[in-house]
């Protein structure tokens, strides 16, 4: 199975201590089916399934877009992949093989192979599999794309573009491939277009602190090439997330209380629209008032308006000095007050991280995380940042909020090792969650933000309603924004636990629309 070197390297980094793989394997255990997915240079044979992980558990994410195409389709696209005698070759014994709804379809696949040549394409069963559906998100699809095909530049995503226009083939765009919100399913078939080979630096403006990246680049990996600049992208979200998607759904991250979301980072965007024309939304200076938003309005499109093929970023300074605080609450609603405090404060913390009292019982019954057991109380982890100055005069001030607030157990990192091992409790939080789960459970991860006078009533009222379902479930989330995810284990095969949680969920959904509130993952 194909996997992306960003993927590959991000996996590098992550997967330092055995537990990872252990954290992995469930997760990944009904993904690694047919066929053993190639595993990386460097990385031993027993790898696999932790690699794919990676790939799968991106918050970074990607989108859709269906080319104008007729409505006539539910029955043809429910037999197609049933008659296996429908599939066709298109060229040489190195083309794929393209199981096609019509003639025109396939006709346009073929189109596309002898502009793009074979080798462009792909019809393996592994492939389509990977970018059909995503085990992260409750947005399941039985139908599937009929061939996965990988653009190296704009140029050929507009020549693809044009080509599914004409013969009304719909464009589904993958990026990262986490899909938390059903962003790749593809309920019309169609073709998948992989932008992960799109994944070149274009150009590096340091002096205007600004970058020009194709979307297929890996966010760390990026920040890793211009560090020596002392310029970074700050945000924040999972490792393997790639720009594309990032943008495409207008990502956050743990980053979001100081540095905002990644609205707030776009410049500018080339864009191929439905019928394979090219735009660029603006040029490159920080200040405009010419024209539309067109930037604002591709940004978190989730690809509904055009695929963007190139993105021009603004860069930050790096950070002089970092620091990470940790305390713990009474009460999740506790820990959620003293947020709202020390942000109506104007404390300038870059993080403000929330995690229950479950989601800590979770981290110590896998071995722990940085090194030590932690209190298994609703607990906050704050990270600051500036000289060295600023931050000691920040952490005072939080730590006297906390005391205020009820909390205890205060206390910060002096050193870099300090800080890591603090903040590692945040960054292993999902992986703890995923060694907790039982074979054949499913977990459904919601995801609502409401104005911070509300957070500590929603986040209280959806903790007790999920705790009456007799079920595992925990709360974390970027409480510094108004945004938490709650996280429910069930049995996809149990028609009353999946009604249990459909009905918490919608819920909370509604619950955090009644509030001004926001919601996307789990609305139902």
């Amino acid at each position: 199975m194909k996997l992306t070197m960003q993927v590959h390297q991000a996996v590098r980094r992550l997967a330092q201590s055995p537990i990872q793989y252990h954290r992995t394997r469930q997760f990944v255990r009904k993904f690694h089916g047919h066929s053993t997915p190639r595993v990386p240079r460097g990385l031993p044979s027993s790898w696999p399934s932790a690699i794919l992980a990676a790939g799968v558990t991106s918050f970074g994410l990607t989108s859709w877009l269906y080319a104008p195409w007729a409505s006539d389709h539910s029955e043809k696209q429910q037999t197609k992949y049933a008659d296996r005698e429908t599939m066709l070759k298109v060229s040489s014994r190195c083309s794929p093989k393209i199981v096609a709804a019509n003639a025109k379809e396939c006709q346009g696949v073929k189109a596309i192979v002898d502009v793009l040549g074979p080798e462009s394409i792909t019809m393996n069963e592994d492939d389509i599999d990977w970018h059909s559906n995503s085990e992260a998100s409750t947005a399941q699809c039985a139908t599937k794309p009929v061939a996965v095909v990988s653009p190296k530049n704009t140029e050929e995503v507009s020549i693809i573009a044009r080509i599914c226009s004409e013969y009304k083939i719909p464009m589904i765009p993958f990026a990262g491939g986490s899909s938390v919100e059903g962003h790749f399913t593809a309920p019309y078939s169609g073709l998948s277009i992989d932008f992960s080979a799109m994944n070149q630096i274009i150009k590096f403006h340091e002096e205007d602190m600004d970058v020009v990246v194709q979307p297929g680049v890996n966010w760390v990996d990026l920040n890793d090439k211009i560090k020596d600049s002392g310029l970074f992208l700050p945000m924040d979200p999972s490792p393997t997330a790639l720009i594309g998607g990032m943008v495409a759904t207008n990502c956050s991250g743990t980053n979001a209380v100081r540095y905002g979301t990644m609205k707030d980072w776009v410049i500018n965007l080339t864009v191929v629209l439905a019928d394979g024309s090219v735009i660029k939304t603006r040029h490159r200076p920080r200040k405009t008032s010419a024209g539309y938003n067109l930037t604002g309005l591709f940004t978190g499109s989730e690809g509904t308006l055009g695929m963007i093929t190139e993105i021009t970023l603004k860069l930050a300074p790096i950070p002089e000095n970092e620091s990470v605080a940790v305390a713990t609450f009474p009460s999740v609603k506790d820990a959620v007050s003293c947020v709202s405090k020390v942000i109506r404060r104007g404390i300038l913390v870059a993080s403000v991280e929330l995690m229950d009292e479950i989601q800590m019982a979770v981290l110590n019954r896998n071995g722990g995380s940085g090194g030590r057991t932690w209190q298994e109380k609703p607990t906050l982890l704050f990270k600051f940042s500036g000289s060295t100055e600023a931050i000691a005069a920040d952490i005072e001030r939080v730590e006297k909020l906390v005391t205020k607030q009820g909390g205890s157990a205060f206390e910060f990192a002096r050193t870099t090792t300090e800080m890591h091992n603090l903040w590692a409790a945040r960054k292993e939080a999902l992986w703890a969650m995923l060694a907790q789960k039982p074979e054949g459970t499913q977990i459904w991860s919601t995801d609502v933000a409401v104005p911070l006078s509300r957070l500590p009533e929603i986040i209280d009222l959806s903790k007790r309603e999920a705790q009456g379902l007799g079920l595992f479930s925990s709360v974390l989330g970027h409480v510094g924004d108004g945004n938490f995810h709650q996280a429910i284990m069930y049995d996809p095969n149990s028609a009353a636990q999946v009604k249990a949680v459909q009905g918490c969920v919608s819920n909370m959904v509604h619950r955090a629309v009644e509030m001004e509130g926001t919601v996307s993952v789990g609305f139902t």
